[in-house]
């Protein structure tokens, strides 16, 4: 059984899914989650995650100097098989990158061809897009650029409003990621 760390730095609504699927679902007897954790201490989902039996750990980005350091010693003394970034809103080092190369996986709410970094629903709405896609891709050093894992489209064609857009694509992220995360793990 593949062991996991699952970074997050907010609501956790992602990790909340991946672990249910771990407990519960299709992710069961494939992996186990060893720890979530967070760059922001105060983030809601290190609450959700306490609650679910799970090991939490953060370290302050904002304060801490050498926080990539920090969290580069931290991870390579978990030994995790795969980090799952699940709303992490860092930039990993390149070192972090480099040494766990292939093994830290990202979902993006948008075609990563057409738009990477931030708001990627806020793009299609803006762009009066009718469909969009989901991206799960292997972490490289570039921003959102590493190689796709697979692709959700999204159509959004009905979507009057940005929280319409969200709250499509977040429940289709909450099915895929974990679909996609079962391909690799197998």
């Amino acid at each position: 059984m593949k062991k996991v760390v699952i970074l997050i730095s907010g609501r956790g609504s992602n990790m909340k899914a991946i672990v249910e699927n771990v407990q519960k679902g299709i992710l069961q007897n494939y992996c186990e989650v060893v720890e979530v954790f967070s760059n922001k201490p105060d983030a809601e989902g290190l609450g959700i995650a306490t609650k679910m039996g799970l090991k939490t750990f953060s370290i302050a980005s904002r304060k801490e100097k050498n926080y990539n350091g920090l969290l580069f010693e931290h991870l390579k003394e978990i030994t995790p098989d795969f980090i799952i970034l699940a709303g992490y809103m860092k930039i990993l080092d390149a070192k972090i990158v480099k040494y766990f190369e292939r093994k830290i996986i990202n979902i993006h709410p948008a075609d990563t061809k057409l738009h990477q970094g931030l708001n990627g629903y806020k793009w299609a709405f803006r762009n009066k897009l009718s469909k969009t896609k989901i991206t799960v891709h292997f972490v490289d050093e570039g921003l959102d650029s590493g190689e796709i894992i697979d692709q959700i489209e999204v159509d959004i064609s009905n979507c009057q409003t940005l929280i319409e857009i969200e709250c499509k694509g977040l429940k289709i992220e909450h099915k895929f990621y974990s679909e996609c995360l079962k391909k690799i793990l197998k």
